[in-house]
């Protein structure tokens, strides 16, 4: 089968159409513990279906045994009485577990035909399955690219005109002719626009905004993809706003319990309506955008002294304090996410001896210049600070030890390289990530210290990174 998993699955809905004489059919596909709605042929094409029973239910798994259909009835009331519809629901099962399962509008009443269809789909689930996974392989493929060009982006962002480039990026990213980027005001507890894009009036001179959906969604603090206005029970937007379609995604953008603002989407390019796989695509690059509008909601709100508050005036990096307190709210959203996350610290190798010999003007410039290769070498969402000394810490969003470690050996060969006044300089690195072991600010910190300290003993200039069993895997050692 050379064809893709949704026009595979099609294409099995079609032939059983045309060779069984059927009106409609729907291929459920197990998502977690429930069987959703993946494609449709006919009148269920329209329709929303939802599937009372989970995907393991003790019927479903019955039914797949006996090579019979689950038959769900429900029950209409119209202008001609009551009427009866029913859905004969053949569960597919791939080594003993229920990956999806075909439905019909209609009642199979011979046995035999039953038989027939349930082993029809048996026969090619293996196969499907098979594409389902090469499908599911592509998309993370898709989604991977899709977030490293996002980052890619960010860090060409300029503070001066951030919220503008931030909805730019994000509506280019999703394929949305309309954006708009609202934040919460404290004072006020209303929303005000900071950024739109494509919209047929000027919502930043709005004093208000957000009345009709997003105070709403911020409010229940969790994203909503809208394929049809009409169906949810939301008034349509006044003419004059001149939307294209009907559709919409919005997204509220949540650090810790702070709520800070919803981003919006509208008109998708071509005329389609948004969907999960946007959505799972904004929830991607979500802590991205929250820790980047966080940095400029810290300059917009602090003012001068409070973020030389949480700046080191030396490096210009961000100081300890607020490190450690956005460890803690990324550790937070790792769990709720089940994002990776990792910590990395970094020392100057032998910098007591650097100071003594050359002084410690010259000290001093070499720390402002390992601070710059960290902002020149670090993606948008990472968190550079300096945190005592000689030693920094760089959070790692979204970022496996593997690949923490693939990012700090570029650090390290990139100082190595430079030129510090003809003076040479490198660094050892350390790195832990959140576990099961480590879940808390505390126990990733000294998990990262740990694997530094074996970074010096290994010889310095190297990286390390910490394991499950409290010691430090070497990595590289130069």
């Amino acid at each position: 089968m050379k064809l893709e998993y949704r026009a595979a699955c099609t294409s099995v809905l079609t032939y059983l159409k045309e060779q069984y004489e059927l009106d409609s059919l729907v291929w459920l596909e197990r998502r977690a513990e429930k069987l959703e709605k993946l494609v449709a042929i006919g009148e269920l094409a329209d329709r929303s279906i939802k599937i009372g029973i989970g995907a393991d239910n003790e019927r479903l798994v019955a039914a797949a045994r006996r090579e019979m259909p689950v038959e769900f009835r429900e029950r209409r009331k119209g202008s001609a009485g009551e009427t009866d519809r029913t859905l004969s629901l053949f569960p597919v099962t791939v080594g003993g577990e229920i990956r999806g399962a075909i439905g019909m509008n209609t009642r199979v009443a011979d046995v035999e035909q039953k038989r027939t269809i349930s082993r029809f789909a048996q026969t090619l689930a293996s196969q499907l399955e098979i594409l389902r996974l090469r499908d599911e392989v592509a998309r993370r493929d898709w989604l991977s690219r899709a977030v490293i060009k996002f980052n890619q982006n960010l860090r060409r962002i300029d503070a001066e005109d951030f919220w503008l480039r931030i909805t730019q990026v994000s509506a280019e990213l999703l394929g949305a002719e309309r954006a708009s980027m609202l934040i919460r005001n404290e004072k006020s507890n209303s929303l005000q626009a900071k950024a739109a894009i494509g919209s047929k009036i000027n919502l930043l001179s709005e004093p208000i905004v957000g009345t009709r959906v997003a105070g709403r969604i911020l409010e229940i603090g969790d994203p909503v993809v809208v394929a049809d206005i009409a169906g949810v029970g939301i008034d349509s937007a006044p003419a004059e706003w001149s939307y294209k379609t009907s559709s919409f995604l919005s997204y509220p953008i949540i650090i810790d319990d702070r709520r800070i603002g919803v981003m919006n989407f509208t008109d998708k390019v071509g005329g389609t309506a948004f969907s999960k796989q946007d959505l799972e695509l904004l929830q991607a690059i979500a802590p991205q955008i929250a820790v980047a509008i966080d940095r400029t909601a810290l300059r917009d709100k602090a003012g001068e002294y409070e973020q030389l508050s949480v700046t080191d005036p030396l490096t210009g990096l961000l100081n300890r304090r607020y490190l450690e307190e956005r460890i803690a709210e990324e550790i937070v959203r790792s769990k709720r996410h089940r994002f990776s996350l990792s910590l990395m610290m970094l020392d100057v190798d032998d910098f007591k001896a650097y100071n003594d010999k050359f002084g410690h003007p010259a000290g001093d410039t070499a720390l402002r210049t390992v601070a710059e290769i960290l902002r020149e070498t670090l993606r948008g969402a990472d968190v550079a600070a300096r945190y005592g000394g000689e030693e920094f810490s760089i959070l790692l969003p979204q970022t496996s030890s593997e690949e923490a470690a693939q990012i700090g050996e570029r650090i390290r060969k990139k100082i190595e390289k430079t030129e510090f006044g003809e003076k040479h300089v490198t660094v050892s690195i350390g790195i832990a990530s959140c576990s099961n072991e480590i879940d808390s600010s505390k126990d990733l910190i000294s998990a990262a210290d740990v694997a530094l300290y074996s970074a010096k003993n290994h010889g310095r200039n190297n990286v390390q990174i910490f394991n499950a069993w409290g010691e430090s895997i070497h990595d590289n050692v130069h």
